[in-house]
């Protein structure tokens, strides 16, 4: 191996931190943006309720069902490669998104949107991981990482906001556009391609059931009230559901390289690792995604303003992500788990009195609440998980932690609108508050669940299965991953 991609690597190493963390701005804010402009969309394309579901649990769907394959197919193709390609298909998915003519459309090309962010994220982390070699440069290189979710979250509403009431909702995808393309060509200047020494293997029929359960599953809670719960149809998407899962569960044992190895879960504090990002990004999904259709269709605000008011939530996060890192850094990750928990499910119970003339401050101070669990939720996320299994696994254990985000979130969306029509509002009206207030306290209920989990992952028995499991692993070791094997830094040329 040549000295001079060596070099290069290291020279520009805060550029191409900065070009990895440029794909996560835009992926980040991009859902804040549109859950902002999700009532001038359904006003525009005559969407009910359900079809706003859709725009945002398209994306989260796909975004869910591609990060595994994602991760290992960088690693065979080459990072930089699949991290061009992702931007691209971002940026074109983004452009279609602006012109599309119907919220049919609309899904379709977010979808489109949700393949190449897909690629973005967890193949750019991995680029940051084989840049920063030195420990501590590179948990402060993640902890900027980190920081940038916090700014794209409060950046997100105002951008959103002032563009939809300047310009229209279309113009939130073009912001996009020019970052992927800038991205797209700082990445061919500046960052070295780089691809495991020897990569997992594909499982395809793996990749085709996680598909089937999850698009299976939410579609059915999303169309049930429509199509009503005992129809066919409906029962069919929830059947099919049940049983890809069960295949899945079957299958993913006998494979070398599983998508998914289901023996992860027998490793308690994984299991509720995994189980708490789930509640916790279902509770901000359906958060997002009702507060913005409140303060317009309610409320009456306009775009820029309904993004002024959840201000406070990305503020929140914003202040208690870095302490949340310190707390686990601190005391473990009992405490700010549990402080999330109670933070969540307070949250939720101030939102369950909502009402068409509730306070302004009221509200602000529920939200800040809100994203107070949020900010804090986290941290102890991805440290649970990732300590929660043997240390070989640890790259595959925050994988799942961070799909399993994005399934909460699918999942919250999904749900929240199924109340909402089962209680008559297909459509943000009069009765839309008190509609919401079901939603609200199964959050608070969230909340105390995942307060529970954290108590629950800190004892002496959850500890022990850990250990337990540690056999399980001892005859998985690829070469890819023994110290003998490096990874492969190519040419910064090499196409």
């Amino acid at each position: 191996m040549s000295a001079e991609p060596v070099r290069r690597r290291y020279t520009h190493k805060y550029l191409i931190l900065a070009i990895c963390c440029s794909s996560l701005f835009i992926v980040s804010m991009d859902a804040t943006v549109v859950n902002v402009a999700l009532p001038s969309i359904g006003r525009e394309l005559g969407s009910s309720i359900a079809g706003l579901q859709w725009t945002i649990d398209g994306y989260t769907l796909v975004l869910a069902s591609l990060l595994l394959l994602s991760g290992s197919t960088a690693d065979r193709l080459g990072r930089r490669r699949t991290f061009q390609l992702g931007l691209a298909l971002f940026g074109i998915g983004s452009l279609l998104c602006s012109v599309a003519p119907s919220v049919t459309w609309l899904v379709v090309f977010r979808m489109l949107q949700a393949v190449g962010g897909s690629m973005l994220n967890p193949v750019a982390m991995s680029i940051i991981t084989a840049t920063f070699t030195d420990r501590r440069q590179r948990a402060r290189a993640v902890g900027m990482w980190s920081a940038v979710v916090g700014i794209a979250m409060g950046v997100g509403p105002l951008a959103g906001g002032t563009l939809t009431t300047l310009i229209g909702w279309r113009s939130i995808f073009w912001i996009n556009v020019p970052v992927a393309l800038a991205a797209i060509v700082l990445t061919a200047l500046f960052v070295p391609e780089s691809r495991a020494a020897v990569a997992r293997r594909l499982d395809p029929v793996g990749q085709l059931l996680v598909i089937v359960v999850l698009a299976t599953l939410v579609g059915g809670l999303i169309e049930g009230p429509r199509l009503g719960w005992g129809s066919p149809a409906v029962i069919a998407l929830i059947a099919t559901a049940v049983l890809a899962l069960v295949a899945l569960i079957l299958y993913e044992p006998r494979r070398r390289d599983p998508l998914l190895d289901v023996r992860f879960f027998r490793s308690v504090p994984f299991s509720s690792a995994v189980l708490s990002a789930i509640l916790a990004f279902a509770s901000n999904g359906a958060f997002l995604f009702l507060v913005s259709l409140y303060l317009q269709g309610v409320r009456g605000l306009t775009p820029f303003e309904a993004g002024l008011h959840t201000l406070p939530v990305a503020v929140a996060q914003l202040v208690f992500a870095p302490l949340s890192g310190r707390m686990v850094a601190a005391w473990g990750t009992r405490v700010p788990l549990l402080l999330a928990g109670l933070a969540l499910g307070t949250g939720g119970g101030l939102l369950a009195v909502l009402g068409d003339q509730t306070p302004i401050a009221y509200l602000l101070c529920a939200f800040a609440v809100f994203g107070m669990g949020m900010g804090l939720v986290n941290a102890p996320i991805t440290t649970t998980a990732v300590a929660g299994m043997p240390p070989g696994q640890s790259g595959s254990a925050a994988a799942v932690a961070s799909t399993s985000r994005q399934i909460g979130t699918s999942l919250g969306v999904a749900v929240a609108g199924s109340v909402l029509a089962v209680g008559g509002e297909d459509h943000v009206g009069a009765g839309f508050a008190a509609a919401t207030h079901p939603i609200w306290w199964a959050t608070a209920g969230l909340g105390a669940a995942i307060a529970v989990l954290a108590i629950v992952a800190g004892t002496p028995w959850a500890r022990r299965s850990v250990d337990r499991i540690a056999h399980l692993f001892a005859d998985d070791r690829a070469p890819a991953e023994r110290p003998a094997q490096p990874e492969r830094l190519l040419q910064p040329t090499a196409r």
